[in-house]
């Protein structure tokens, strides 16, 4: 897929997506519409086994919603809390590569992915700034934010509008690595790269597991990671694991 505004490709087992909307790298209704083409055929493809998502440009990962689309604010909002929430629960790891500002609906997609690696940019701030126009946060950051840096800390960034440098970011768990901005999406790719190597059904129904135990309840969690348990432990990944365990070498894992 390479279409203006939002960019899919393949680079082995990992999946590169880029937001092309430069400067801001804003949301509209077609930009949302193409995210939904890019997930269907990342969640159908077994040869992706993990995500890289990334802004174009150096100033912005994303600002979140495009104003001058407002005529589409109810679909485009519908579609953002679906496509967020998708990302959330991919049974595959998404990892953002934040590249520069991640400010409302932009950090709320950084916070839809399960790991995020941000440019090691003094100038650059994360935020849900919202509450500075008169509205909230929409597409899920009241709720993954506390989850991410706890309640107080995610209270005084969204009602007072605070925003964290990439430091302070890593400092309160938002982000997990600071990146020289060069390298940001080589070293995400790597990380990619090494989270492809790992049995997939395994690490599909760990992130099964957690989502079902956020989503749903712990209680969920716990039946979902035991009825998890007995199909990894019949895949022929766990023959493989186990055998090249035994045989001194690395392991190979083919997703069965």
């Amino acid at each position: 897929m390479d279409n203006e505004g939002l960019t899919l490709e393949q680079r082995g087992q990992v999946a590169l997506i880029t937001m092309n909307r430069a400067p801001v790298n804003v949301w509209n209704l077609a930009n949302m519409e193409k995210l939904a083409a890019a997930l269907a055929r990342i969640e159908s493809d077994r040869q992706v086994r993990a995500v890289v998502l990334t802004g174009g440009g150096e100033k912005c990962f994303s600002a979140g919603f495009d104003v001058a689309d407002a005529g589409n604010a109810a679909h485009t909002s519908l579609l953002g809390r679906e496509l967020w929430r998708r990302l959330d629960c991919l049974a595959k790891p998404v990892i953002a590569a934040i590249n520069g500002h991640a400010l409302g609906g932009g950090l709320e997609l950084a916070l839809s992915c399960h790991f995020r690696l941000a440019a090691d940019k003094a100038d650059v701030k994360l935020g849900l700034t919202e509450l500075n126009l008169g509205i909230m946060p929409g597409w899920g950051g009241t709720q993954r934010l506390a989850r991410v840096v706890g309640r107080a800390t995610a209270l005084e960034m969204i009602l007072l509008g605070r925003t964290l440098s990439p430091q302070e970011a890593l400092a309160v768990g938002l982000v997990s690595r600071l990146v020289a901005p060069a390298a940001l999406v080589d070293s995400a790719l790597e990380l990619a790269g090494q989270l492809a190597a790992r049995p997939p059904v395994a690490v599909a129904w760990v992130l099964r597991a957690m989502t079902a135990g956020s989503y749903e309840s712990l209680s969920s969690g716990l039946a979902t990671e035991a009825e998890g348990s007995c199909v990894v432990g019949l895949s022929k990944d766990s023959q493989e694991g186990f055998k090249a365990f035994l045989e001194k070498r690395p392991p190979v894992f083919t997703g069965e």
